[in-house]
């Protein structure tokens, strides 16, 4: 059984009906904004920030949508029980979420935090798409890139230069350097300080250069493949048109020797 089975989160077999890959495809951004409303509505209830009133509608939003999902993908793949089986955990969430519940419920708080659960859910399906997405043109490799170099320079920074307070001021300097941004509200004194920013102001020239042409050619590259697609399928066809009158013409001078 594989682990995505195992904790519930499955989704929608490859195998399954191509309108349920379908609608599972067209649902997963939305899915995802609904999470992340989760986390905001949860810090806004924190900081009371917005009545109860519009809370509880909220919730009953959110429930709804995880309940229109769980529903529809149902209804339109080939094999619900293995569906359900494979998706438990939106059933433990749909059951243990009803908003209706939480007035009866003398643990309010706890089956409340469930919401939660939610996020963990859409950003575990998401992981296929966004793995895929940033695997394309190297975008992937250049974040991390980015990233490593962002701690190892705040991490150094921090000890080469004793203006910069601590590590967590060391990457954001290191960040807004390598951004070419350079708010001026942490610098380096020192003369070792000031070099090692130089040198990395020009490898963030590099970086940045190297993460906008990936960006570029994540946005068209789907344009690019699939004008390089009808190309190919272009040469194919102009191949079997030759080829086709090549047959014609040694049929002609067959005939014309006849």
């Amino acid at each position: 059984m594989r682990i995505v089975h195992l904790f519930g989160i499955a989704g929608v077999g490859q195998h399954e009906r191509p309108a349920a890959l379908q609608w599972a495809k067209r649902l997963e951004w939305p899915m995802l904004l609904v999470a992340l409303w989760i986390l905001l509505q949860w810090y806004l209830e924190e900081t009371q920030a917005i009545p109860q009133e519009i809370a509880r509608i909220a919730d009953w939003l959110v429930w709804l949508a995880f309940f229109f999902e769980t529903v529809l993908l149902g209804s339109l793949v080939r094999d619900k029980r293995a569906y359900l089986t494979g998706n438990w955990m939106n059933l433990v969430i749909i059951v243990g979420g009803f908003p209706f519940f939480w007035q009866f419920a003398p643990l309010v708080g706890l089956l409340r935090s469930v919401r939660l659960l939610l996020v963990v859910v859409v950003l575990a399906r998401m992981s296929r798409t966004a793995r895929t997405l940033l695997a394309r043109h190297h975008l992937g490799n250049t974040l991390v890139v980015a990233f490593v170099t962002m701690v190892l320079s705040g991490v150094m920074i921090s000890r080469i230069d004793p203006s910069i307070g601590d590590v967590w001021d060391g990457m954001w300097w290191a960040w807004v350097t390598m951004a070419t941004v350079g708010y001026g509200d942490v610098v380096p004194h020192s003369g070792a300080g000031r070099l090692f920013g130089a040198l990395l102001i020009l490898f963030g020239v590099v970086l940045l250069s190297l993460l906008t042409a990936n960006l570029a050619a994540f946005f068209i590259g789907g344009d690019v493949e699939r004008v390089e697609q009808e190309e190919k399928e272009a040469d194919r066809l102009l191949k079997d048109i030759a080829a086709r009158l090549e047959r014609v013409e040694r049929l002609l001078e067959e005939r014309r020797r006849d």
